[in-house]
């Protein structure tokens, strides 16, 4: 299926922590053939120091000012599959952009999965509360109308990472943007889910 599908931009996924972003991101780079960059990776090496200590020492809000100055110079590299931090699509400049320049891939996942998901890591400084669980599904609750945005939605689900990836590729086949003159209307989106 992958050598049917050709991309004339960014492939950007975004979504909640623990949605698989950097996963299915790397597999799907490799099966189009294509470079794959973490915006996080690219923030840390920007900043010269890790995404914790960026909250740390300036807070949420410089390190999304610093996330977009990285997406935004990301945006300008030929077709790439990029995977970007939770808070990216929520900056409006941010969305914008992405929305002009890149095909967005909302990878979608349900509470339980992103719990298990993210427990497994201690470094998610957003998840530095009482109640991570709880801190989630807030997340979910502000967050998701803002994913629903994105061009495609895909359900990550809990199982064999490939089974995700050949639902990306299936949406990314059966997505095209010309088929309308307004990118992101309603008739172009796709969502997969099984």
């Amino acid at each position: 299926m992958s050598g049917e599908i050709t991309v004339d931009r960014p492939l950007v996924l975004v979504g909640l922590m623990g949605a698989g972003k950097s996963c299915i991101g790397r597999r799907l780079a490799q099966r189009l053939r294509l470079p794959f960059v973490d915006a996080d990776r690219e923030i840390e090496q920007a900043a010269g120091c890790s995404i914790p200590e960026i909250f740390a020492r300036h807070g949420e809000q410089a390190f999304r000012d610093g996330e977009r100055r990285v997406i935004l110079r990301l945006l300008e590299s030929p077709p790439f599959v990029l995977a970007t931090g939770g808070g990216a699509f929520m900056d409006p400049r941010t969305r914008a952009a992405i929305r002009e320049k890149a095909i967005s891939i909302w990878l979608r996942a349900d509470l339980d999965l992103l719990a298990r998901r993210t427990g497994r890591r201690g470094d998610r400084p957003l998840l530095q509360v009482e109640d991570p669980r709880a801190k989630l599904a807030e997340l979910m609750a502000t967050r998701y109308p803002v994913y629903a945005e994105a061009d495609i939605t895909v359900d990550s689900q809990d199982g064999p990472p490939d089974a995700t990836l050949e639902r990306v590729l299936a949406a990314l086949s059966a997505f095209h943007p010309a088929a309308d003159s307004k990118k992101g209307d309603e008739s172009t989106r796709r969502a997969v889910s099984s």
